[in-house]
């Protein structure tokens, strides 16, 4: 999808080479990756206490292992 932005110069660099991206479009593209990632992250943590789970985490970790073996 084309969107055209106007985005500050330096600020685009300094993420471009903090990124390591070689194009300005990758930086954009992992700045917003990060920026949903840490959102969602966020999200979580603010569960914590707030649902009550039917199994221990010695269970669920028992759960995983069958579920991802090679973990």
């Amino acid at each position: 999808m084309r969107t055209t932005l106007s985005i500050k110069e330096n600020l685009l660099k300094e993420a471009q080479e903090l990124s390591g991206a070689r194009t300005k479009k990758d930086a954009v593209e992992r700045a917003l990756e990060e920026f949903v990632r840490r959102r969602r992250a966020k999200k979580l943590i603010a569960l914590e206490g707030k649902i009550d789970l039917s199994f221990t985490l010695g269970e669920f970790l028992d759960r995983r292992k069958k579920d991802v073996p090679h973990r």
